[in-house]
């Protein structure tokens, strides 16, 4: 989204999460309509694991933009994540050919930046 458009493939990906997190699909796309400012997330885990499905989000289309970039790093300060977290992660998923990083590698990553 922060590259201006939201393409079907990123939408389907949203509504997979949504499914497993039982959210109805019907409360998925009224956030498409009304956007609501999310709620603060307080344990670690909970950071981690969120930030890491924005990063998905954002690759989900296979196009990488400058501006969600920006966006994933300024979502990632308000989750009091370091922006060189970020650019760690985005480095890691391109030694994977479906982009998914899996978790002990993750976990790593914030170790190193957290420990």
């Amino acid at each position: 989204m922060a590259d201006g458009k939201i393409n079907s493939s990123e939408v389907e990906f949203i509504k997979k999460i949504a499914r497993r997190m039982d959210i109805p699909n019907k409360e998925v796309m009224s956030l498409f309509e009304n956007p609501q400012p999310s709620g603060p997330l307080f344990s670690e885990v909970e950071r981690i694991t969120h930030f890491y499905k924005l990063i998905l989000v954002m690759n989900v289309d296979n196009e990488t933009h400058e501006k969600e970039i920006l966006a994933l790093k300024n979502f990632g300060l308000r989750m009091g994540i370091r922006p060189i977290v970020a650019d760690q992660i985005l480095k890691k998923m391109e030694h994977y050919a479906d982009k998914m990083v899996p978790a002990e590698e993750l976990l790593k990553i914030f170790k190193i930046y957290y420990n």
